[in-house]
């Protein structure tokens, strides 16, 4: 099994362009519900995360403020906490796991650095809880 079965694809994923403006980044997360997004360049390459926290501590440095200046904020200028690491494609399910523990999604990118979705930790624990289901509920093998 590889990272790729667990794979929900860039198509079906919100994310933002790292050139994205502080108000997109608000309206995209609050559309999608979402407390943190991946950010990409607009060659693809992945570029990081934002969080709430990132968005909620940047606007508070610069109130006061108009809410119009947060159209023109690159949101590239926003301090970020940390960034969830991307995987690659060809990591090692062991690795995917290790990654989930902290982070509720994991980027995941090609051999070029290419983002080219995300691993849920919600699926993998779907996954896995699958499995311990069905065997409980498999006949016994003693004969």
């Amino acid at each position: 099994m590889n990272v790729l079965f667990f794979l929900t694809p860039k198509q079906d994923v919100a994310y933002l362009y790292s050139d994205s403006t502080l108000r997109q980044a608000l309206e995209k997360m609050e559309y999608h519900r979402y407390s943190c997004i991946p950010l990409i360049d607009r060659d693809g390459t992945y570029a990081g995360t934002i969080t709430e926290g990132d968005l909620l501590w940047d606007i508070k440095k610069r109130l006061p403020a108009d809410t119009d200046d947060f159209d023109i904020v690159p949101i590239s200028q926003v301090a970020r906490r940390s960034d969830y690491k991307a995987v690659c494609v060809t990591t090692s399910i062991e690795e995917l796991l290790d990654a989930a523990l902290n982070e509720n999604f994991v980027p995941v990118v090609d051999d070029r650095g290419v983002f080219i979705g995300i691993v849920t930790r919600k699926r993998i624990m779907q996954y896995y809880a699958d499995k311990v289901d069905q065997r409980e509920h498999r006949p016994n093998d003693r004969t």
